[in-house]
């Protein structure tokens, strides 16, 4: 669902995962790339939702080992959603600097062994979520196709990255049904979905900006090329309708007073980022899209606090 930028921006600290992934054996780290380990701000923003609708439904005693469970199927997920993107997408990619160096186009990877690497994350990302219950494991298992089917959209569909939000956001389903056991979905869990879905469109059009040109000259879709000079007047109403979402979802699920005052701090949060991002300039895009998980952050901590005030 991610990817890094090929260029090099400003000296940073390397995370945790990239120093693993940089120290793993050749082969091994070739696999631990296609997955984007090294990249891990894409699991972040998909796990996120999962966790707001686990911290809700669970009031104020969240199981420990779901929280652990959902995380790593998270990654699984995006794993595999990675490979096959990479797949389907590798004459693309190898037009694109930031993506050129990826395994498949790079030859690392051969196409098939990607596609069983994918395969193998997908299933057992669907056993683990099974040990929470078997609803969640039917919720997650029932977006795979519409995963897969993502790459074709900046093909075909002039908005992909409303299909990725419509997509993604399934986690927080997930995160509830971890909770309840239940397919009956409340407005609370909803709201969520809706707080998730608008973030997605934010963060992912920012995330096209840094493409822009290669997609332009390519001839594929995207949410910049779509917006374009008009993508900031679109950023706001994003924050709008996903903050929006997420209160309906505290007055819902009946949360005290933290929860929408730390909302209106995680939307204050991306109207910063929307004012000081440089839509021109492929780094200023990267930065904003990692710092986008500072807002998903915020609003799980709203959740948490929403329980005891």
């Amino acid at each position: 669902m991610t990817g890094v930028p090929a260029a090099a921006g400003r000296a940073r600290a390397p995370k945790i995962s990239e120093r693993v992934v940089k120290k793993s054996p050749d082969p091994l780290r070739a696999y631990l790339i296609l997955m984007r380990l090294h990249a891990p701000t894409g699991v972040v923003l998909y796990l996120l939702p999962g966790l707001w609708s686990l911290t809700l439904a669970s009031g104020r005693r969240p199981d420990l080992l779901s929280v652990v469970l959902l995380a790593l199927a998270a990654v699984l997920v995006r794993g595999a959603s990675c490979a096959v993107n990479d797949v389907i997408d590798r004459d693309i990619d190898a037009l694109v600097a930031r993506t050129a160096s990826r395994p498949v186009v790079a030859g690392t990877i051969s196409v098939r062994n990607a596609l069983l690497f994918s395969a193998a994350q997908a299933v057992a990302s669907l056993l683990i979520l099974a040990l929470v219950n078997a609803e969640t494991a039917l919720v997650v298992g029932a977006s795979y196709p519409l995963l897969v089917a993502y790459p074709y959209m900046k093909r075909v569909f002039p908005w992909p990255t409303a299909w990725l939000a419509l997509v993604i956001n399934v986690y927080a389903l997930a995160g509830w049904t971890a909770v309840t056991g239940s397919l009956d979905f409340p407005p609370a869990v909803l709201g969520l979905y809706a707080c998730g879905f608008f973030w997605t469109l934010f963060h992912d059009t920012v995330y096209s900006h840094q493409d822009k040109e290669y997609d332009r000259r390519i001839g594929v879709k995207s949410s910049a090329l779509m917006f374009g000079g008009a993508t900031k007047v679109w950023l706001a109403v994003f924050i709008v309708l996903s903050a929006g979402g997420a209160w309906w979802a505290g007055a819902e699920a009946g949360t005290g007073w933290a929860f929408p005052v730390l909302v209106g701090c995680a939307g204050l949060l991306l109207t910063w980022l929307t004012v000081r991002v440089d839509l021109d300039d492929p780094q200023s895009c990267w930065d904003t899209f990692v710092a986008n998980r500072y807002f998903g952050w915020i609003i799980l901590a709203a959740a948490v606090a929403g329980q005891f005030t």
